[in-house]
């Protein structure tokens, strides 16, 4: 009998051990699908980029604007809150 019950044991460890495996496997390829995202937004920027130069100096004005705007909003919240 007491090698049934390590028996069991064995089972178990495998069980947990295989859940553990497929849960490590998992989480590996979410992170790998987030890295090729990453890598072809990366890749498709750069073909943007180096087809239009233009586009750096629109993305950097588009950028200031909205620093600036984001600015004003926070100051006009600060004033309503102050009211």
């Amino acid at each position: 009998m007491a090698e049934s019950e390590s028996q069991k044991g064995n089972y178990d460890n495998r069980e947990n051990t295989v859940e553990n495996f497929k849960m490590d496997i998992e989480e590996l390829l979410e992170k790998m699908e987030k890295l090729t995202v990453l890598a072809a937004w990366m890749a498709y920027y750069l073909v943007a980029i180096r087809t239009n130069p233009d586009l750096p100096k629109a993305m950097q004005h588009l950028e200031d604007v909205f620093l600036i705007c984001k600015e004003q909003m926070e100051k006009k919240w600060q004033e309503v809150v102050m009211e």
